[in-house]
């Protein structure tokens, strides 16, 4: 037996004609959807005018933006780096932040100050060590 039998191919049939008419119910007409649209609040009023093309509110706006990405890109940040560098990374002046202090001992002159380190207090022996 070649192809489908004669009850076979009346179903396929009617299968094909289903779905070309299913197919064609979904497309819209040029009256739908047929459920009114509800009229817009103050915030839609607003926005929709504001977005129109070429109104002056709009052109500014992306004016201001521009400039704000701009100055935030191209020179506040770039500014951080360069003085987080500056400070913690090539300052090496007195009164700056140090990674490491000099140790100091008894007797030695504090260099900032001038003054002497006092000697350590003679320790009571207690016989621990």
């Amino acid at each position: 037996m070649v192809g489908y039998t004669a009850d076979e191919k009346l179903r396929v049939d009617q299968l094909i004609t289903l779905r070309r008419k299913w197919l064609k119910d979904q497309e819209l007409s040029a009256r739908e959807p047929v459920v009114q649209p509800k009229p817009a609040g103050r915030i839609q009023k607003f926005w929709a005018g504001f977005l129109e093309p070429k109104t002056l509110w709009r052109l500014y706006t992306f004016k201001a933006y521009n400039a704000g990405v701009f100055a935030f890109t191209r020179v506040l940040i770039p500014a951080w780096i360069a003085h987080y560098y500056v400070k913690y990374h090539l300052s090496e002046l007195p009164l700056s932040i140090v990674g490491l202090k000099p140790r100091l001992f008894p007797g030695d002159t504090i260099l900032e100050t001038g003054e002497v380190v006092p000697p350590l207090p003679e320790a009571e022996d207690h016989g621990h060590h």
